[in-house]
């Protein structure tokens, strides 16, 4: 697995629509989420990709602080189906903390992850902080590193 980081202008489309294709795979196919993927973020996102035998298999999108939090965030977390078994979910969120701190210049964290996702963030020493909140029909928790 390689993992890539580009800004928005440095994705090729054939990436940008890869990219999209995934992730309406994952979030609205996979779990039955109708919500509005293209949120005019991307844009301000630095992409994280994560390629295998030339196929996008893995992705992330971040944000540098005040823009979508105080503190920085990582977002539209995804590893397809079929690759999950190898791990590669905690190889793309070391890279993309990693980045973030390389980037960014901060070690501060913060992301709205899917409840039943907590104890994969917990191993990557994210905390939960608030209740949990329903968000386009999915339980979801904050959590900070």
């Amino acid at each position: 697995m390689e993992f890539l980081a580009k800004s928005f202008e440095e994705l090729t489309t054939i990436e940008l629509y890869d990219i999209l294709q995934l992730r309406s795979e994952v979030f609205v196919v996979e779990q039955k989420c109708i919500y509005q993927d293209i949120d005019g973020k991307d844009q301000k996102a630095l992409h994280i990709l994560g390629i295998k035998e030339g196929a996008l298999v893995a992705y992330t999108r971040l944000f540098k602080p005040n823009y979508y939090f105080e503190e920085a965030s990582i977002g539209r977390v995804l590893v397809v189906a079929s690759e999950r078994k190898y791990g590669y979910g905690h190889d793309l969120i070391k890279f993309s903390i990693q980045t973030v701190h390389n980037t960014f210049s901060t070690k501060e964290i913060k992301i709205g992850a899917q409840t039943y996702l907590k104890k994969f963030y917990e191993s990557h020493g994210f905390k939960q902080v608030g209740e949990e909140y329903i968000e386009d029909g999915i339980p979801h928790i904050y959590m900070i590193r």
